[in-house]
């Protein structure tokens, strides 16, 4: 029986002189200098060495030296591993305690003895030959692991072949832009076409509708009550005119039809329509029920109409009017992942995001189609189905008014008026529905030091100089204030240039988040900051100075110079910051300058102001975001944060206002729809008179033109 340490090193010499048992695959020498480097070669060489001649020096008998091994042949090398281990079992020497219960023929043999020199050489060799045979990339595996690894490594790919990631924002083309001069003199030239006749129509409905409400308080007239033919004929001639003055609410429905668009204007010119078929089957067909058209219903549906359109018309041009006063604006506001921008002014885009669809239009085009399709089917219904082939055009009028209620023409007409002419007065202008619901989408502002501390609200009450000249410590604080970009540069401007003092050429600029920057001006490192900031940076300070927003000036970490700063709070300011706050935009202060800070802020405004105060590296960011110029979606003519909030402000209450219109107007068209098909489903046309519906569509418009109104008060 071999002992322990012989059967060791049998092992140790049969896993292909690297570790790994021969069941697994051998390793190449290049795969093991690059799992660890070259540099370690020599290293793992050695380690090898020393590990079989210790077990060879061990596993000799004691008293005998070690003899030299002899290195295998080529041919021994050829051989299979099975005929290795029989070589090797023959020539292994006895030992002096054979084994009393094991079966010799099962246990292994010591090997024959070989030297390092030669182990090393022959698997060199062995590699060399393997290498020059074998594939050149193999799969990678550890160095005295006894799994594969998996291969990690991939291939290059080239950079048109690499799919761009799905969720990438497209980016936005600017079409073809007219002069806003001549688009504000188009919009005023609509706005008086569709303006005009909505007087004329509403005198005419309002005729056709008084007779209804005397004979409902029970008056008896001549000539009306009673006698069906002669309400059909005056009901019609007062359809007829109203449509000829409406005749624009045909010609947008026609024109938006051709679009594939359903629209409001389009219901209610079909309904005028069934409403005048229904008025000549009065008068034709004797089969017909005798009840009141509905046409007094279409004359109002139609008025409505146009006084929506019209209303939108006004917006429009309040807009473009606003916008061609400067052909240069100072500043627009754009969005940003975090919330509404102010950046630099330009024009290109404005036009583009104005004439985009607002959100009524589009919800239109998807819901109303049902409408239409459900109105013609509870028609059929309700006569057809019930055997009155005669009612069709009846209660397709009755239920197609219900259906195209008047408060869907006034969802985006009357708050955007409102809007366009609250921000004319305030000198801004916002891209119609497009650029307010995106500039108002995240409900935050970014707000910089101009914005809460405009030109004229910062002054230096003191300047105290220790042991240095005025005018260089002038030059260092302008040079940083200038690095940094705050609103302290228009300060230490007026300073330097009373001083009659230069800029200095600075090198490595930082910003600190405890409040206060560095810079290298002629090899010497300059701070300016708050005490604190001073504090902290090892800068020793008189005990003699309170200064809540003071800076202070330390050159080579020895205090310099100390300026009090005072901060004056601006009424517009103010009045804009309690305006955001009544409607829930939140700012996000992206100041540089180290004293604006939320106590700041809460000391100089109403204590209930609240800001997001980001991290350094965000309010730097944000701020840098103010010299980009992103897509326009407002335009401001004006300095100051009262036109920039104002905006954005407007811009939230408008998309709130159209969207819940829009929501209670379809609800009531849901609800007019079903409730008319079951009235005149069941026969029951006292119920659904066309004063009575009359009154029902005007009770669901009342909200929607208090909504509308609310848009501009704020």
């Amino acid at each position: 029986m071999a002992s322990k340490e012989e059967k060791s090193l049998y092992d140790t010499l049969n896993e292909d002189r690297t570790g790994v048992p021969p069941a697994e695959e051998t390793f190449s020498l290049e795969e093991i200098l690059a799992e660890y480097g070259g540099g370690r070669e020599r290293k793992i060489l050695e380690d090898v060495e020393r590990q079989v001649a210790q077990e060879l020096g061990e596993s000799a008998p004691a008293g005998e030296p070690s003899q030299p091994a002899q290195v295998p042949s080529e041919q021994d090398t050829a051989e299979e591993p099975e005929q290795k281990r029989e070589s090797c079992a023959e020539n292994a020497p006895e030992t002096s305690a054979p084994p009393p219960t094991v079966d010799r023929e099962d246990l292994p043999r010591a090997p024959h003895p070989i030297s390092m020199e030669e182990v090393v050489s022959h698997t060199v060799d062995e590699v060399m030959e393997e290498q020059a045979a074998g594939p050149l990339l193999r799969p990678r595996r550890g160095l005295f692991s006894r799994k594969k690894l998996e291969e990690t490594e991939e291939l290059y790919q080239r950079p048109e072949t690499v799919p761009e990631p799905e969720d990438k924002p497209e980016e936005e083309t600017i079409g073809p832009e007219e002069p806003f001069d001549e688009a504000a003199a188009e919009c005023r030239a609509e706005y008086r076409r569709w303006r005009s006749p909505v007087l004329a129509s509403g005198l005419i409905s309002l005729v056709a509708t008084a007779p209804l409400a005397a004979e409902a308080y029970g008056w008896t007239l001549p000539l009306w009550t009673g006698d069906l033919r002669l309400q059909s004929i005056f009901l019609l001639l007062c359809l007829a005119a109203v449509a000829l003055l409406c005749r624009r609410v045909f010609a947008r429905g026609c024109v938006l039809l051709s679009e594939k668009r359903c629209s409001c204007e389009l219901l209610a010119s079909l309904a005028a329509l069934a409403a005048m078929g229904d008025c000549v089957a009065a008068l034709l067909l004797p089969s017909r029920t005798a009840v009141t058209p509905y046409a007094a219903v279409s004359c109002w549906a139609l008025t409505f109409a146009m006084w929506g359109g019209s209303r939108s018309s006004r917006g429009d041009w309040e807009m473009f009017r606003t916008v061609s006063l400067d052909d240069d604006p100072p500043y627009l506001v754009t969005e940003t992942e975090r919330g509404a921008c102010k950046q630099k002014g330009t024009i290109p885009g404005f036009y583009t995001t104005a004439q985009r669809p607002d959100m009524v239009r589009v919800w239109q085009s998807v819901l109303l189609p049902v409408v239409l399709v459900a109105s013609v089917v509870f028609a059929g219904l309700s006569s057809l189905g019930r055997g009155r082939g005669g009612d069709f055009l009846l209660n397709w009028s009755a239920i197609l008014s219900a259906g195209a209620t008047f408060a869907l023409p006034l969802c985006w007409g009357i708050p955007w008026s409102r809007l366009a002419r609250h921000l004319q007065k305030a000198g801004c202008a916002v891209a119609g529905w497009s650029g307010a619901e995106r500039i108002s989408r995240r409900r935050a502002m970014i707000l910089t030091d101009a914005d809460l501390f405009p030109p004229g609200t910062m002054q230096l009450n003191g300047v105290k100089v220790f042991g240095e000249e005025l005018p260089k410590a002038a030059s260092y604080a302008a040079t940083l204030a200038r690095c940094a970009g705050s609103g302290l540069h228009r300060l230490f401007d007026g300073l330097l240039r009373s001083e009659c003092g230069r800029y200095e050429e600075a090198d490595d600029f930082s910003f600190y988040e405890e409040g206060g920057y560095s810079v290298n001006i002629h090899g010497e490192t300059v701070l300016l900051g708050t005490a604190s900031f001073m504090r902290k940076m090892e800068v020793r300070m008189p005990g003699n100075i309170h200064l809540k927003t003071g800076l202070f000036l330390a050159v080579d970490h020895q205090l310099t110079a100390a300026f009090a700063v005072k901060y004056n709070a601006s009424e517009n300011v103010d009045y804009a910051l309690r305006m955001m706050k009544r409607s829930r935009i939140t700012p996000i202060l992206a100041a540089r300058d180290p004293n604006i800070t939320p106590a700041l802020l809460k000391r100089k405004f109403h204590k209930g102001v609240k800001v997001e105060y980001p991290d350094l590296t965000t309010r730097v960011a944000l701020s840098e975001a103010e010299q980009d110029r992103g897509m326009p979606r407002a335009l401001l003519l004006r300095e100051g944060l009262l036109p920039y909030a104002s905006t954005v402000v407007g811009s939230r209450r408008l998309c709130r206002a159209v969207r819940r219109a829009s929501v209670l107007s379809f609800f009531s068209s849901a609800a007019g729809l079903l409730l008319s098909f079951y009235l005149v489903f069941s026969g029951a046309y006292d119920l659904i008179s066309p004063l009575a519906l009359l009154v029902f569509l005007l009770l669901w418009t009342a909200p929607v033109l208090l909504m509308g109104d609310w848009t501009g008060r704020y």
